[in-house]
């Protein structure tokens, strides 16, 4: 929005001009020319944009005081009040023409036929259920490179490190292994090579390695299995083969491509094993990139330090990153200062793979931010600028969508659907699947990325996003802050009492049919926090609408546990003791079903209305 100057009355005017620009531009035809262009930059000022129409600024002042907008020369300009001046002074605006590496995520990068590709190290990932010793395992490996002679100590964690051997070098990512890191988890299985997947003996396959492994394959990467604890008198490794078979990982010992290495991570056994595996697969895929192009790469994890300011564990991942470089680390604006190790060792480069703690930056970064590499500092300032615009239009362009989109952007090949799929019980599992795997529609596949049975939850999102899936909902209702996440990472969930509207969904979408002229939009929810009885109405519910609002014409379902357990209509809405046609978000009220009246305390009431769409 419109910057604030500190005196009041910039704020008004501020305030008059977002309630003012907001209109269309006026096709003033008789004064516009189209071979007269105006060249819109970000962030542009009143000033800028009189120098660029050639005209004095205080004619734009006085024509914007016309429109009820007080605006002084340096206040920086919503592009669609710069559109509307533009275009009534007879120009036609075009947007600054930015290098097309300047949105590239750091990962999708596309080599050209005269570049040079060289074999870079690979990028390994460890991941595990909680207390499965993932941290020991990493550590174990860390610490192995000093009592092989390496100078110095450890002296700080930055998340990733590099560890040499006979055929070169293997960077390792430390991704949180606690479901609450899920999100960065999904970031993880993204900038990796190979997985390794840490499963203790003693345990089993747990929520969170089903979990883990689910983002390994849905970023279509190699995977290691470390089965871990193997000293423990409990151990049984035999246990943890067969369930991960289950799961579809098959041991390269039984004609599949998993290595399933027993390892004691407390007493370092088995690591060298896991480091051979590692080698042998970076032999065969042989990973290469470009040493010579300007770098990018992905953060790892970002801290502000007392003495260093702002500073950012990054992953080249192409090119060569040097002392002195300007950058666009996600928005945020620098020039590389310093670089240094797990060591803090000084390097004045890092290359492909190569993990580096830099400073320099203007702010702190976001892990999972893609930064690159400019040639000079003003391009890095218009890049920075338009990112936080592009920012604003889009969460992450490719990730996301509705049934409808997802199917739609493959427009070659095979239309394959990637699915998630909760549901109340383990039989209506296998009933989607069963569905899904007999829809004999040309070219259609769909992939069945995990499924479980229970609420959804922040990690069943965040695999959605990452992985470009639909979540199919059977008896299961989401959440709000569920529901408000999905809608942040552009996730669809589809929810279904009837198991075969989902074979017409997917019919719809895949012959590219409108949706329903009715749709069923949740309009909010209401917690259940005390039981009245009344012997008139029957039992009524006082309830905290906690999202939304309650209508008194909504449809209503009834959830416990998020599994639905009634759908009807409201019998009486109340808001103290007065009826009420809705009540809000904040408030309270009293309310009784039409013919159900086995309400419990922490019941959620889910209201919905059917809403008319093109």
């Amino acid at each position: 929005m419109i910057k604030k100057n500190n005196n009041s009355n910039n704020n008004n005017n501020n305030n008059n001009q977002n309630q003012n620009y907001n209109r269309k531009p006026r096709n003033n035809q008789n004064n516009r020319d189209v071979n007269r262009v105006f060249t819109y930059k970000t962030g542009m000022t009143l000033r800028e944009v009189s120098e660029g129409l050639n005209i004095v600024p205080g004619i734009i002042i006085q024509y914007l005081m016309k429109q009820r907008m007080l605006v002084n020369i340096n206040q920086v300009l919503e592009k669609d009040l710069v559109e509307i001046i533009v275009n009534d002074f007879g120009y036609k605006l075009e947007n600054e023409k930015l290098p097309e590496s300047s949105f590239l995520d750091g990962s999708n990068v596309e080599y050209s036929k005269e570049e040079v590709l060289e074999r870079r190290p690979a990028v390994v990932t460890i991941m595990g259920h909680v207390d499965h010793g993932k941290t020991s395992l990493l550590d174990a490996i860390r610490n192995s490179r000093v009592i092989a002679g390496e100078a110095g100590g450890i002296t700080q964690h930055i998340g990733a490190y590099q560890v040499k051997r006979k055929n070169g070098d293997i960077t390792f990512i430390d991704t949180p292994g606690h479901a609450a890191f899920a999100e960065m988890r999904a970031r993880g299985a993204k900038m990796t090579d190979i997985v390794v997947l840490v499963v203790a003996a003693d345990d089993g396959v747990m929520p969170q390695t089903k979990e883990a492994l689910n983002h390994a394959l849905a970023a279509n990467v190699k995977i290691i299995v470390a089965i871990n604890k193997i000293d423990k008198s409990n151990a049984n490794p035999d246990k943890v083969r067969n369930e991960l078979i289950n799961l579809g990982l098959l041991p390269d010992n039984l004609g599949g491509n998993t290595p399933f290495i027993p390892i004691s991570a407390l007493r370092k056994q088995g690591i060298e094993d896991i480091l051979d595996a590692i080698e042998l697969i970076s032999e065969i895929e042989e990973y290469k990139a470009s040493y010579t192009r300007a770098a990018a790469g992905i953060v790892i994890e970002s801290n502000l330090d007392k003495g260093m300011g702002p500073e950012a564990t990054l992953l080249v991942q192409h090119g060569t990153l040097k002392v002195g470089d300007y950058v666009v680390v996600g928005n945020v604006l620098g020039k590389i200062r310093t670089m240094v190790d797990d060591f803090k060792r000084p390097y004045k480069q890092a290359t492909p793979s190569q993990p580096v703690v830099v400073s320099g930056l203007e702010s702190v970064p976001e892990a999972g931010d893609r930064f690159l590499v400019f040639s000079s500092q003003e391009e890095a300032k218009k890049i920075a600028a338009a990112r936080v615009l592009s920012n604003k239009n889009a969460l992450n362009s490719g990730a996301g969508g509705s049934l409808e989109d997802i199917l739609n952007r493959q427009t070659t090949g095979d239309k394959e659907l990637n699915v998630i799929i909760k549901a109340d019980v383990q039989g209506s599992i296998q009933a989607i699947k069963n569905l899904l795997e007999s829809i004999k529609i040309e070219d259609f596949r769909a992939r069945i990325l995990a499924s479980s049975v229970g609420a959804i939850n922040e990690n069943d999102i965040n695999l959605a996003f990452s992985s470009n899936s639909i979540i199919v909902a059977f008896n299961i209702r989401p959440s709000a802050a569920m529901r408000q996440s999905a809608e942040s990472k552009k996730v669809d969930i589809k929810s279904y009492e009837v198991v075969y509207r989902l074979e017409e969904d997917i019919r719809a979408a895949l012959e590219g049919r409108v949706a329903p002229e009715m749709v069923e939009k949740i309009i909010g929810q209401a917690e259940v926090r005390q039981l009245f009885s009344n012997s008139k109405v029957g039992k009524i519910a006082g309830c905290m609408v906690t999202d939304g609002i309650i209508t008194r014409d909504s449809k209503i379902r009834l959830l416990r546990d998020q599994k639905i357990i009634y759908e009807g209509r409201l019998a009486s809405l109340k808001h103290l003791k007065d009826d009420a046609k809705e009540v809000r978000a904040g408030f309270e009220c009293g309310l009784s079903i039409k013919n159900f009246d086995d309400i419990k305390e922490g019941d959620i009431i889910e209201a919905s209305l059917l809403k008319e769409v093109e």
